[in-house]
């Protein structure tokens, strides 16, 4: 029997598509070699659903071997042929082959974006025999019954070649800048101290650390000028307040003391009070980017777990697809009917009921858009099984920020108060909010800033009870963390909103950068400057831009994915060309690096018996086992030594000191808890055998 083949991107989007399809919602589940489909019957046709595994092609160089280059020709080939750890790809795709011999209708319905049309793309292509131009396309942002069958009701004529041939370009243009380039440094440091250093190079990646690189230079060069700043605690009518100087900068030192001499225990007057009354707009609908933002703000959670978090509710059936620019909610989406669905939930029930309850329903939109896909948005349906900690947290904000969205402004109201004493003028400020509005609905995620003072008189007493003068020094400029790094990405156009998160975590897997507040490592300094002085070009940003703008025009049909290859080719060829030169400069400075971070990254700390050696991280090259100890074992001055909890268990310098004996702290990792484990034998900490978590 013939029967359509619907093409998914993982078993849970083809679980729902198969159940939303079939005519009883209960389609029969097969598994083939581990690899799982689904058989539904839809208005007497029979329809069978096969997820992928993310991508089953890869791009590989036609010429076999690691660690040569240059490499020019390349070729989509199945992932397990080419990628470590991915050997069960080779059976999901004799799974799909073997599915599609026997189909006479072909679906995509892998996700509506670039990677998901890469995917779908080379499936139909390699898998299923080169049926591209036979298949028809299944859009869709949710995986909700409702909207699945809509979807397939309204089959797209063809799959977005287009799109897909732009996924390709980009995957083409970055497999080749990065596996040449990274190579080419690879092969130079192997050169200069005989050994393999695991480098990478890429066309965004080197952009954004040279963003990280150019903040470290300012923070490192900046030279701190002091100025004073006057706080006071003033009294009126018997009640206590405080009070700053009106120039928050006072840079003469002598000045400053002849202001709290001549105000110190004095009387001066309310001068005057000024009211102003601020309307607040509700915020836009949630776009990847700030979600991943906002949840940083909140909750830490880094870019790439948010992400996976979002994506868990979304093929939950929860939340709409993640991997959007939009802050818009156009109106086909039936946000009366999700607003009530939210409603019948405890917690939201009391946020949504006046909503309901007045008339037209509009949404305060941002003014990004996407073509393929809304805003995020909850579905309104409940969860089938229950969310842990982290999936409810972003469930939540996702929601509350939906909701917001449709909820009347906010006003808040802002006081100023002049105080005069002699001829200085001091100010005082209050906050406080006048409407609640949308930050009812917000509240938990809003910024607390209400101060609130009462309404004073012009002419009222002020007593100036004490007068403080406080030394401070110019700071330099905050160094990016996650959350920040994101944002400025997104601002210049580096990578796309699927690809950023991975990239800031490339950066700490390849110890470019180290801790929450990104702090360039040497070899990632080393690497940009290095970069910078021998191949400029690789560093700009206005090339990735550049190239960027070129491959939305294959997208769009502008431009054809053979000029930008050819392109992209030639510039690459001419940077390689110019590295050569100074192989061996590039390879010294590099590697002299990277044994100065690899050091730094098992440096635990100083021995507190020898007092002048590093205790460091050390893997035993008789037993296999690691432990900590004193540099100066090399010399016989220290012996000292400590043992360390083996693998699984993973162990990293914590760069600080125990707070009840001094010694010093690493961090140890058991499945997915981090806790502190100080080094001394005899510590406090340790009585009971207490672990103190992170």
């Amino acid at each position: 029997m013939n029967y359509t083949l619907i093409l998914s991107e993982k078993r849970e989007a083809a679980e729902r598509i198969a159940r939303a399809l079939d005519d009883e919602g209960w389609p029969r589940t097969s598994v083939e070699r581990k690899v799982p489909y689904y058989e539904a019957k839809h208005s007497g046709e029979k329809i069978v659903v096969v997820p992928a595994i993310g991508h089953l092609y890869s791009i590989a160089p036609e010429r076999k071997g690691r660690f040569y280059y240059p490499v020019f020709n390349v070729k989509w080939t199945p992932a397990h042929l080419e990628i470590r750890g991915s050997k069960r790809t080779r059976d999901w795709i004799e799974v799909i082959a073997k599915l599609s011999k026997k189909a006479s209708n072909f679906v995509s319905g892998v996700d509506y974006d670039l990677e998901g049309e890469v995917i779908g793309y080379t499936l139909l292509r390699y898998a299923c025999g080169g049926v591209v131009d036979k298949a028809k396309r299944m859009v869709f942002s949710t995986l909700t019954r409702e909207e699945l069958r809509r979807a397939y009701s309204q089959l797209q004529p063809g799959i977005n070649v287009n799109l897909a041939k732009s996924g390709e370009a980009r995957h083409v243009i970055d497999f080749l800048w990065g596996v040449n380039l990274s190579r080419f440094l690879m092969h130079a440091v192997r050169r200069w101290g005989g050994r393999y250093v695991n480098l990478s190079v890429g066309r965004v990646q080197t952009p954004t650390a040279r963003f990280l690189v150019e903040r470290e230079r300012a923070i490192r060069s900046f030279v701190p000028i002091p100025y004073w700043e006057i706080r006071t605690r003033v009294r009126i009518d018997g009640a206590s307040y405080e009070a700053r100087y009106e120039k928050s900068r006072i840079e003469d030192l002598h000045t400053a003391q002849v202001i709290v001499k001549e105000t110190r225990g004095r009387t001066g007057a309310v001068r005057s009070v000024e009211t102003r009354t601020q309307r607040l707009n509700p915020p836009a609908p949630f776009n990847l980017s700030e979600l991943q933002s906002e949840a940083y703000r909140l909750f830490k959670f880094a870019p790439s777990a948010t992400l996976r978090l979002a994506e868990r509710l979304y093929l939950h059936a929860l939340v709409s697809y993640p991997r959007t620019a939009s802050q818009k909610i156009p109106p086909v989406i039936n946000t009366r009917e999700i607003l009530a669905a939210l409603g019948r939930r405890r917690e939201y029930s009391a946020l949504v009921s006046p909503l309901l309850g007045g008339g037209h329903l509009s949404p305060h939109e941002g003014p990004q858009s996407d073509p393929a896909h809304p805003a995020i948005y909850p579905t309104g349906h409940l969860p089938e099984r229950s969310l842990d900690s982290a999936q409810g947290k972003v469930y939540d904000l996702i929601t509350r920020r939906f909701i917001a969205t449709f909820t009347p402004p906010a006003a808040k109201e802002s006081l100023k108060v002049t105080l005069k004493i002699n001829d200085y003028t001091f100010f005082m400020t209050g906050r406080r909010t006048l409407v609640e509005g949308w930050l009812k609905v917000y509240g938990p995620y809003s910024l607390d800033d209400e101060a609130i003072l009462p309404i004073f008189e012009v002419g009222q007493a002020v007593l100036f009870h004490t007068v403080k003068l406080h030394d401070r020094f110019t700071a330099p400029p905050l160094r990016y963390n996650p959350g920040s790094l994101l944002k400025a990405m997104e601002r210049v156009n580096l990578g796309t909103k699927t690809t950023r998160a991975g990239i800031i975590d490339t950066l700490y897997h390849r110890r470019y950068v180290t801790g929450t507040s990104m702090t360039v490592s040497d070899l990632g300094f080393s690497l940009i400057e290095t970069l910078e002085s021998y191949c400029p070009g690789i560093v700009r940003v206005e090339f990735t831009q550049e190239l960027e703008e070129r491959m939305e025009g294959i997208a769009e049909g502008r431009v054809k994915e053979e000029e930008v290859l050819v392109e992209a080719v030639d510039q690459l060829k001419q940077i390689l060309t110019e590295t050569r030169k100074v192989e061996g400069t590039i390879g010294a400075l590099l590697g002299e690096a990277e044994q100065k971070t690899k050091l730094a990254g098992l440096t635990v700390g100083k021995c507190p018996t020898c007092k002048s050696g590093n205790l460091v991280i050390i893997k035993s090259r008789k037993t296999g086992k690691r432990f900590v100890g004193c540099s100066n074992f090399s010399s016989g001055s220290c012996t000292r030594s400590f043992a360390l909890p083996q693998p699984p268990h993973q162990v990293a310098p914590l760069n600080r000191s125990c707070h009840a004996c001094g010694w010093p702290v690493v961090r140890v990792k058991t499945r997915n808890r981090w806790w502190k484990l100080c080094l001394n034998p005899q510590c406090l900490t340790k009585q009971g055998h207490r672990r103190e978590t992170s």
